[in-house]
């Protein structure tokens, strides 16, 4: 290459990386558009805390309370169909985590904060004791808030729960937010979002086109993508046996057999450091079996709750 083509590269290139960021630049989409499309009733907004928390309750008031806690980018929409499966005889509720779906960002999400803000909650709807269903990340806050308030907890369901070592995560380890996932409050390709969508199902045809489009709607809602990088940057991963250990209430442990997300294989080291804990797999179910198998999730929720 001459130096002439050098030096005239080298002079476009501000010009083609300002032409690249406005490409893949991706803003926040309106919170209002956002509220009228996935907020209708029964959805409503409870100022907790400092935090403007997105919140459904359904189902009988006097009935057994269960608080479900949504995964990683997820929100309360992914616990639809199991909802409306329990509320019959179950007080249902779920809400969006913070800086996730609708609910504000917080300062801080560390799974302590989260702790709090579910006594919050509970002391608001006056409940003494309620069952925990937490799904991937929300299954870690989940047997976190159980270790640490055994007396607020009735029973424990957790979905391919999240709170071991893995590749690149360790314990007690100060976080490393990788450059790629900085840049994500600016931008989100749909094709990196499927892409990152499909392997958490078994059978990809569960992704429609407006299950994603759901999906990338939440993600757009304003603050969550830098959300999600603070919260990446808070978290310091505990060494779990001890405070697993503290858990003696029945603890079923589900999991989809083709989970590539969090593999089944993880359940043995919730079984070992578990008192009192039994595993299901769910055959050809990913790492959402609340939006795969609805209708089966329903049915081992009610048997181990105690719902008719």
């Amino acid at each position: 290459m001459s130096r002439r083509m050098i030096t005239l590269l080298l002079a476009g290139l501000p010009l083609l990386l300002i032409l690249a960021a406005w490409w893949l630049h991706t803003p926040d989409k309106s919170r209002a558009t956002l509220e009228l499309r996935h907020a209708a009733a029964p959805s409503q907004f409870l100022e907790l805390d400092g935090v403007r928390l997105h919140l459904r309750d359904t189902g009988p008031r006097a009935g057994p309370a269960v608080i479900l806690l949504h995964g990683f980018a997820s929100s309360l929409h992914t616990w639809e169909e199991v909802a409306r499966g329990l509320e019959a005889n179950f007080r249902v509720i779920r809400f969006d985590l913070p800086g996730f779906g609708l609910t504000g960002r917080v300062s801080d999400y560390t799974d302590a904060g989260t702790h709090s803000l579910v006594l919050a909650l509970m002391a608001r709807l006056g409940l003494e004791r309620a069952a925990l269903v937490g799904s991937s990340m929300g299954g870690r806050i989940a047997w976190g808030f159980a270790a640490a308030h055994p007396e607020r907890v009735s029973r424990l369901v957790l979905m391919a729960p999240d709170g071991f070592a893995s590749p690149g995560i360790g314990y007690d380890q100060p976080p490393r937010v990788p450059l790629l996932l900085r840049a994500l409050p600016y931008t989100l390709p749909e094709g990196m979002l499927r892409g990152t969508l499909t392997p958490a199902y078994g059978d990809p045809a569960v992704l429609t086109e407006a299950l994603f489009q759901r999906y990338r709607d939440m993600m757009l809602a304003p603050g969550v993508r830098q959300a999600i990088v603070d919260r990446v940057a808070q978290h310091v991963l505990p060494r779990p046996e001890p405070l697993l250990a503290r858990i003696t209430l029945p603890v079923l442990l589900l999991w989809g057999d083709a989970d590539r997300m969090v593999p089944v294989t993880n359940a043995q080291d919730y079984l070992r450091a578990l008192p009192d804990a039994r595993l299901v797999t769910l055959p050809r179910i990913g790492h959402v079996p609340m939006e795969e198998d609805p209708p089966e999730v329903v049915r081992l929720l009610r048997d181990f709750l105690g719902g008719r």
